[in-house]
């Protein structure tokens, strides 16, 4: 069973920087498209960035320039890299790995930007 698990969420200060992990349990990142995405307080759940099996990368206009998705499939993790955060970055984060038609989601981890 495919199992992803985000870690590295917590509380930044305006203008700071995070970088979220997303483990899964085998070797299932590779060739696979793997997105970030974000739940803020009382909002639905928004893509944030993407990578796709090839490498290729993709970010939400909202974040572009600030995040950076990257992949490391030696330790079957994929990173967001959060940099210049906003108080309007605050929410829960989930990875989100398809595989074909299926989609697996993690738990979330939290993510909190205030002075």
């Amino acid at each position: 069973q495919v199992q992803l698990v985000e870690s590295g969420g917590g509380l930044a200060q305006p203008g700071g920087s995070l970088r979220l992990s997303c483990a899964a349990s085998g070797s299932i990142f590779s060739g696979n498209v793997v997105g970030w995405y974000r739940q803020p307080p009382g909002k639905q759940r928004e893509w944030v960035a993407v990578i796709l099996g090839g490498g290729t990368t993709n970010y939400a206009d909202s974040v572009k320039g600030r995040f950076t998705i990257s992949r490391d499939d030696t330790k079957n993790t994929v990173y967001l890299q959060m940099s210049s955060l906003k108080p309007e970055d605050t929410a829960v984060y989930f990875c989100r790995l398809t595989v074909g038609l299926y989609s697996y989601w993690g738990q979330g981890t939290q993510v909190t930007v205030s002075s």
